[in-house]
C-alpha cells in the first residue's frame, strides 16, 4: 500500500473510533534535533551504554560520574522546541480526536506545544527532588549547582543528595504509568509514534487495544499487529492525516 492510502486508512480509523490515546518515543523528537537512542549510526547509545551513565547504580554509587556525564545529557535536550508533529497533536486534543498523550520522553516537547493531557512514564526534566527529605526542585537550580561545581548538588532544606525527576535504569516506573495503562484499557485505537517499542514495561500497551497505528522510521516487534503501519518522518505523516480528518 503506498502512503497515500495508508494515511486514509488511518485518518478513517481515527475517525471511526470512540477514543484515541498516542504513544509518543524519541522518534517524534529527533525533527527539534533531540538525537533518540537506537538508530543505527545516529542513535545516542550507539558510543554509550545508558545503564552506566544514566542509572540508579551510578547516582548512588558514583554520583560524581553521574552529574559529569549523565546530567549533561539530560540537560542537553533542555533547549529544544516542539516540532511540527507535536503541534498537531495539541491540536488533535483540542479537538478531541485524540484523547491524550503517553510519552516515554523526557524533553517537555509535548507540554511545551500545548498539550495538557499527557502522561510522561519516564519522568521529566523540568523538576529534581530531594532524596532525603523529599522537597522539589526546579531542573534549573540543579543546573545551577552542577555548573558552580556542587557535585552532588545537596537541598538546601536538609543536605540530602538532590537528583532529577527522570525515571532512570533501576528505578521502579512512576504512578503516570499506572494512569496511562487505564487510559489504553479504556482505548479502543492508539497510535504509535516514533517508538521502536522495545523498552518494557512501555512496550506492553500496544498489545492491550484492538486498534493500532504505528508511524515509525524502523520496524517494530509491533508491525504485525498493526492496522496501519507507516515508515515516515512523524511530522509528515501526521500533517498528511491530520490534512485528511480535517477535509
Amino acid at each position: 500500500m503506498d502512503s497515500k492510502n495508508l494515511f486514509k486508512k488511518a485518518a478513517e480509523l481515527i475517525k471511526s473510533s470512540q477514543k484515541t490515546m498516542v504513544l509518543t518515543g524519541a522518534g517524534i523528537s529527533t525533527e527539534s534535533g533531540i538525537p533518540d537512542f537506537r538508530s543505527p549510526g545516529t542513535g545516542l547509545w550507539e558510543n554509550m551504554d545508558p545503564t552506566e551513565v544514566l542509572s540508579t547504580k551510578v547516582l548512588f554509587n558514583s554520583p560524581e560520574e553521574f552529574y559529569r556525564v549523565g546530567f549533561k545529557i539530560l540537560s542537553s535536550m533542555r533547549n529544544a522546541e516542539p516540532n511540527e508533529a507535536h503541534y498537531i497533536l495539541s491540536e488533535m486534543e483540542k479537538e478531541g480526536i485524540i484523547a491524550g498523550v503517553i510519552t516515554q520522553n523526557i524533553d517537555n516537547l509535548h507540554q511545551k506545544a500545548g498539550s495538557k493531557k499527557v502522561y510522561e512514564v519516564h519522568g521529566n526534566t523540568r523538576e529534581g527532588s530531594c532524596l532525603r527529605c523529599g522537597e522539589k526542585v526546579s531542573f534549573e537550580l540543579l543546573e545551577e549547582k552542577v555548573a558552580k561545581e556542587e557535585i552532588p548538588p545537596r537541598c538546601d532544606r536538609c543536605g540530602g543528595m538532590l537528583r532529577p525527576d527522570v525515571v532512570l535504569f533501576g528505578d521502579p516506573m512512576p504512578h503516570a504509568f499506572d494512569l496511562a495503562l487505564k487510559e489504553v484499557q479504556e482505548s479502543d485505537l492508539l497510535i504509535v509514534i516514533g517508538s521502536s517499542l522495545v523498552v518494557a514495561p512501555v512496550n506492553f500497551l500496544p498489545g492491550m487495544v484492538d486498534g493500532l497505528i504505528i508511524i515509525n522510521a524502523t520496524e517494530t516487534p509491533y508491525d504485525y499487529k498493526a492496522d496501519v503501519v507507516i515508515r515516515e518522518k512523524a511530522s509528515y505523516a501526521l500533517r498528511n492525516i491530520w490534512n485528511l480528518i480535517k477535509s
